[in-house]
């Protein structure tokens, strides 16, 4: 797997910091007073404090309100299992609660959405069969 690089804007550091790493479980990276890298399911992404920047604009997709900018991991079902878990147990409120998305089609899978402090969407989504990640169907 070859990592991608993803910058994102947040308002501030510090709670940036305890949300992808305490809560998430990301490493730190490289960092300054304005920035962090975190190793984000082994691909770096860096917060970059720009106040103002987040916004929530939303696309129907299978029945929810999807929040346009986002980012997120496809993570093995046990993990993705293991994270629903973790966050329900620290009392995260989802955005969009853990469910099965384009149940019986194509693409079929487990998804869930969360906001960061600063307001940042962020999808994490599992399948059952991993090889269909980019299995085609009709417009949703």
């Amino acid at each position: 797997m070859t990592p991608f690089h993803l910058a994102f804007p947040v308002t501030e550091l510090e709670r940036t910091r305890e949300f992808y790493c305490d809560l998430l479980g990301c490493d730190i990276g490289r960092e300054s007073s304005h920035w962090i890298d975190f190793d984000f399911f082994g691909h770096q992404v860096t917060a970059h404090v720009a106040p103002g920047e987040a916004k929530v604009a939303t696309n129907a997709v299978d029945g929810e309100a999807v929040p346009v900018r986002h980012f997120g991991a496809v993570l093995a079902m046990e993990q993705w299992q293991k994270l629903v878990e973790r966050l329900r147990q620290a009392g995260v409120d989802f955005l969009i609660e853990p469910q099965t998305r384009f149940a019986g089609k194509p693409g079929e899978q487990a998804t869930f959405f969360i906001q960061d402090p600063s307001g940042n969407a962020l999808e994490f989504k599992a399948l059952a069969d991993p090889g269909r990640l980019f299995a085609k169907q009709e417009s949703q």
